[in-house]
């Protein structure tokens, strides 16, 4: 994927990379399917009218949201090294099936914005982070790019840890406007938790990922894996 593709790749206003970036990005050094092991603090919010304008269009078509995943992530093991990470994604229904799509994710990692673009159509932009993904502590992700923006977000664990093992579909629309679609398997330990997240209220990421508090999780570990993307038709 050239710079100019990875450019094209789909995704909210905050995603949008500069010039000077792209001219200093590394060459994609790790391929899919990729493996990871992370912690991280997860929360789930309502659609709202913004939720929709938050797909692209490639995908938003025919889709009916049905809620928003953030979450933000501290991985210890991947292909490309140890960096930190944050996400907006968008679960809708298309047809008879549940599908997630990536609309906002940055990271303070070059290597993982490349291999995150390239390899998925995942909208890697980049960001500065601080503090902790543990209960009772806070983590903080800010813009790095020209685009201001930042998210806040502190757990209050409400239960125990439990054993998980999930799976779903994720659909990504690359810079030709073709749609494929990623299976992700994981596997960790997780506690419910009440999650306050505070997002910067100028940035038109907060009119869909919203600030408040919200349920969630706090990811003591996972390993999961991103398999290759497969064309799909989509419509």
């Amino acid at each position: 994927m050239t710079s100019s593709e990875i450019s094209l790749v789909a995704g909210v206003a905050e995603t949008m990379l500069t010039e000077q970036l792209l001219a200093r990005l590394p060459d994609n050094l790790a391929p899919a399917p990729w493996t990871c092991t992370c912690a991280a603090v997860l929360w789930t919010g309502c659609a709202t009218r913004a939720t929709a304008q938050a797909l692209p269009s490639g995908i938003g078509n025919g889709a009916r949201p049905l809620g928003v995943m953030g979450a933000m992530v501290r991985y210890s093991d991947t292909p490309v090294g140890r960096y930190d990470e944050v996400l907006g994604a968008v679960m809708f229904r298309r047809r008879l099936g549940i599908r997630g799509t990536v609309a906002f994710m940055a990271v303070d990692s070059e290597t993982s914005l490349v291999g995150g673009r390239a390899n998925w159509a995942m909208p890697k932009t980049l960001a500065r982070f601080d503090g902790e993904v543990v209960a009772g502590g806070t983590m903080t992700a800010r813009g790095a790019l020209d685009t201001p923006w930042s998210i806040a977000a502190s757990a209050k664990p409400i239960g125990p840890a439990l054993p998980i093992v999930s799976s779903m579909v994720v659909l990504q629309q690359f810079a030709e406007g073709d749609v494929r679609s990623s299976k992700l398997h994981a596997k960790g330990r997780v506690r419910p938790a009440v999650v306050s997240v505070d997002v910067d209220d100028k940035a038109s990421l907060s009119t869909w990922l919203r600030s408040g508090r919200h349920l969630g999780g706090i990811v003591e570990s996972m390993t999961f894996t991103l398999d290759e993307p497969r064309p799909v038709r989509v419509g």
